[in-house]
């Protein structure tokens, strides 16, 4: 008998929330720390990445037969590779100033785990649209942390959300929340909210 194939609400679902790549996979994590000061950065890295894992998917899932189990690894790299400089060609020539900022940790989401682990895991085991809506639920969910901790770190860190001034001038900004400390911090009270939300409902349910 074929195993059940995957549906796109339960891949979404996963991917968004239940099987969080940062909440539940703990992956990802030093990105999450080093490009969330500054909101807008966040934002074009999050669109790099949902716009890799989503592609990298399609292509290896469509390339899967062809592909020697030997040397699987290089050529996810290779695939892997390839969409991240379609992106940085795109910013470069659409968004310079961000991308000068951003500088080499958009070469860096070749190496971001979540990618190759969900070639790994669920591309090289699926057709292709489903693998591509896996690595586009797997990109959002990694996202959607990413923003919410950028939100937090920029505005208690400037004062400000996409440059423009949120906090009045009474407001003392937070040195820390834009250097790395300030990172971890964040991150890890929203890990400890959202997993002890889990915990609740899964007790809940029983």
């Amino acid at each position: 008998m074929s195993a059940a194939r995957p549906k796109a609400g339960r891949v979404f679902a996963d991917g968004l929330l239940r099987n969080n790549p940062v909440f539940v996979q703990v992956l990802g994590i030093c990105s999450t720390l080093a490009v969330t000061n500054v909101f807008e950065n966040t934002l074009v890295m999050c669109i790099g990445l949902v716009f890799t894992t989503g592609l990298s998917n399609f292509s290896l899932s469509l390339l899967r037969s062809m592909i020697p189990g030997r040397i699987r690894m290089i050529v996810e790299t290779l695939v892997i590779a390839s969409w991240v400089i379609v992106f940085d060609i795109i910013i470069k020539a659409t968004l310079p100033e961000i991308s000068k900022a951003l500088g080499a940790y958009v070469g860096l989401i070749i190496t971001n785990c979540i990618v190759m682990g969900r070639a790994e895991a669920f591309a090289l085991a699926n057709k292709p649209l489903i693998s591509m809506a896996d690595g586009i639920a797997n990109g959002l969910g990694y996202s959607w942390v990413l923003l919410a901790v950028a939100f937090v770190r920029e505005l208690l860190g400037s004062g400000s959300i996409l440059g423009a001034r949120v906090l009045g001038e009474w407001w003392t900004n937070w040195n820390i929340m834009v250097m790395a400390p300030g990172g971890f911090f964040v991150l890890a009270i929203l890990i400890w909210i959202v997993r002890g939300r889990m915990e609740r409902n899964k007790e809940g349910a029983r």
